[in-house]
């Protein structure tokens, strides 16, 4: 057996106990399975190399070349599913958008090497020294490692995404894994390109692909031993740009081997691949140190200590702080950031933000680096929670729970000693603003495992501060919203009780004086009468206020506005005795929802109408100005008080109208802002109002 053999047994054997270990610690979760999965393909293609290897006839290194690429046409599919569910909450999602994408590689490689295989190679295999060999690839070979190689870009996009999206305790857990992963679809796209730039399949390659196999299963297996299971759900929204480095390092490294490719022809073959080999070693223990925390904590203590400048420039994290929280409208997002800006300024793994939850008088996981952004499952024992919440009411800086002059920080250790391991919870900072603790930060051990400095605490603790006085204002702003959301509710209901109140009266009149007057025509006439106004009332209270709870959707297309007037306009021609004039000028046609401008229009043209006498007039005009196209509706009729149109116009509830409810106007103001637009008013009492909607142009 020689010696080729042997490293590619071993490889193969490697895999294997990578796949079983995996399963042993988790069968529940699908991408333990995927995982299992892609290393048993990878086991078996390594043995097949290994028993090629042994081959000495040309049909024999053939035979066993064609069981190797059926084998190999299974791995970029699985690894891809891997990779789109490796450490994804949303998975599912991800691999629906995936999921032609995914099939493809399944399929095109197994049917280049199944049914075109007559082409796959040129002629017989060289058999060199050591048993290498160099067979000529076909037509459908050079394809079939195209797609592998496009197949393995794709995996690296996949893992180089997850390795960013992570932070703090999760890219500790991760980031053997990408690297051990990378490092094997990084060697086959070298392999690959190699195969493709020669348009040979040298079988030594296969060697250079398992010693790396080798190296790349310790670091699976270190990445394994950190976690229990690989099921570590962080969210990726599917909007997440990749902005990978992954194709510009494969593009630039492909335009090089293009470069060199007349260089390597001189150089011999064996040495060359030994030297590449070294190359790759070199590069993968590069990325291992500069994806290091410790070193990073070490180059940035070393400038600190060396330049003779303070060790965090405050100016710059208060601005870095302000920028990343300012827009934040959302608590959790608020708490998912503020947890990573302090891992990331701090280098501290695991950052987690509870809430304090009141009724409850509970914390709620509400940020984490620690744990998955759903935060199910996770809590600290009651007992603990109430000594922490009553602990940290107390306290204005952060609180080292290892010092030992702190008395009760031992008796909360005693209280969790097998609560949240992952969490290793070392500092406790209160989040205190207005008089009252809104929740607790806890803080893990430095990367160093060093104690925070003082000047470490005094940023901590500037940091607390602002953060809780950021979620002050949001729970100051939803008690607002709430508070408006109550007065409406109560104009509203007071508005409609009133109504009823009428409306129960009349009928109720009508009712007693039924049984008396029942024998009379006009009695029952008016009875029939009265009861029909208020069933249409009552249904016309309901039609208009579920307006207020509708979610206006617009529905665009290209729409010619002046015949839309003219169609709005004959609403009124026969309906009332006032004089209508139109002026409407050509305007470019809009990109509009027809429905809901109508709706606009119909709404102006009937509050202009009941506003004006017998003798009114109505006029309707529209234009093109600076971009925008106006439409406005003028009447003569009684006007609109300035203290109204400053405090009560385009708010529901709020009219002139004896009759009317306020809505009309309301609803047409979100229609135009839905589009883009706005509405002007103006009016002046005893002369007329003049509403103007303006609609932007295309492009606007």
């Amino acid at each position: 057996m020689s010696p080729y053999s042997i490293l590619s047994f071993i490889a193969a054997l490697f895999c294997l106990g990578l796949a079983i270990f995996a399963l042993a610690r988790d069968r529940k979760a699908l991408v333990q399975w995927i995982f299992s999965a892609g290393m048993i393909v990878l086991a078996q293609e390594a043995m097949l190399v290994s028993i090629g290897f042994n081959a000495s006839l040309p049909t024999e290194v053939m035979y066993w070349q064609r069981i190797r690429l059926i084998t190999l046409a299974f791995i970029p599919g699985v690894w891809l599913l891997f990779s789109l569910t490796y450490a994804r909450v949303n998975y599912k999602e991800i691999i629906s958008k995936w999921r032609w994408v995914v099939l493809l590689t399944f399929i095109i490689p197994l049917t280049l090497v199944t049914f075109f295989w007559k082409s796959f190679f040129i002629g017989e295999p060289v058999i060199g020294l050591s048993s290498i060999s160099l067979i000529r690839l076909g037509w459908s070979g050079y394809v079939f490692h195209i797609g592998f190689l496009v197949g393995a870009v794709l995996i690296l996009m996949n893992l180089e995404r997850t390795l960013k999206a992570s932070v703090g305790h999760m890219r500790w857990q991760v980031k053997y894994m990408a690297l051990g992963i990378g490092s094997i679809f990084g060697i086959r796209i070298y392999t690959s390109s190699q195969t493709i730039l020669f348009h040979s399949l040298n079988t030594f390659l296969l060697v250079i692909s398992t010693g790396v196999l080798i190296i790349a299963s310790a670091l699976i297996l270190r990445s394994l031993i950190r976690t229990r299971s690989l099921n570590l759900d962080f969210y990726l929204s599917h909007s997440f740009l990749y902005n990978s480095l992954t194709v510009l390092i494969v593009g630039i490294y492909l335009l090089a081997v293009g470069v060199l490719a007349e260089l390597i022809s001189y150089l011999g073959g064996d040495v060359f691949y030994t030297k590449a080999f070294f190359v790759f070693l070199a590069l993968l223990g590069l990325s291992i140190i500069l994806l290091s925390d410790r070193l990073r904590h070490k180059i940035r203590r070393f400038v600190a200590v060396h330049t003779k400048r303070p060790q965090y420039d405050y100016r710059k994290e208060w601005m870095k702080f302000t920028e990343k929280t300012s827009t934040i409208t959302v608590v959790k997002d608020l708490c998912m950031t503020v947890s990573r800006m302090v891992s990331d300024v701090l280098e501290v793994l695991s950052v987690t933000v509870w809430l304090h939850d009141e009724p409850n008088s509970r914390l709620r996981l509400a940020g984490s680096t620690v744990f998955s952004e759903t935060g199910g499952g996770h809590r600290i024992p009651e007992e603990a929670e109430k000594k922490l919440l009553q602990e940290m009411r107390n306290q204005e800086f952060p609180v080292d729970l290892d010092d030992p002059e702190i008395s009760w920080a031992h008796d909360l250790k005693r209280l969790m000693p097998d609560a949240l391991p992952e969490a290793r919870i070392r500092y406790c900072v209160p989040l205190s603003a207005g008089g009252n603790l809104l929740g607790v930060m806890t803080l893990g051990e430095k990367v160093e495992y060093k104690p925070f400095s003082f000047e470490e605490m005094d940023l901590l603790k500037t940091i607390a501060n602002q953060t809780a006085g950021s979620f002050l204002n949001l729970k100051l702003s939803e008690d607002l919203r709430k508070a408006k959301e109550m007065e409406a509710y109560q104009t509203m209901s007071a508005f409609i009780m009133h109504d009823l109140k009428n409306l129960s009266s009349t009928l109720s009149l009508t009712v007693q004086n039924l049984p008396i007057q029942f024998a009379n025509p006009d009695f029952r006439d008016d009875a029939l009468r009265v009861m029909h106004q208020g069933v249409s009332k009552i249904n016309s209270m309901c039609s208009h206020l579920s307006m207020l709870s509708q979610k206006i959707e617009l529905k665009k297309v290209e729409t010619d506005l002046n015949k839309l007037i003219c169609a709005s306009f004959s609403c009124l021609n026969g309906s009332c005795k006032v004089s209508l004039i139109q002026d409407l000028q050509p305007v470019p046609p809009l990109t509009i929802d027809p429905d809901q401008v109508q709706k606009v229009l119909t709404n102006l043209l009937l509050n202009a109408n009941e506003s004006i006498g017998d003798r009114g007039e109505i006029r309707l005009a529209t234009e093109q100005k600076d971009g925008w196209i106006m439409v406005s509706v003028s009447d003569n009729g009684c006007g609109i008080s300035k203290e109204f149109m400053e405090r009560s116009l385009f708010r529901p509830f709020k009219t002139t109208k004896k009759q009317g409810m306020g809505i009309g106007l309301f609803q047409s103001k979100m229609i135009v802002e839905a589009h883009q637009g706005r509405i002007e008013v103006e009016s002046e009492e005893g002369r007329g109002t003049t509403f103007r909607v303006f609609l932007p142009l295309a492009g606007k």
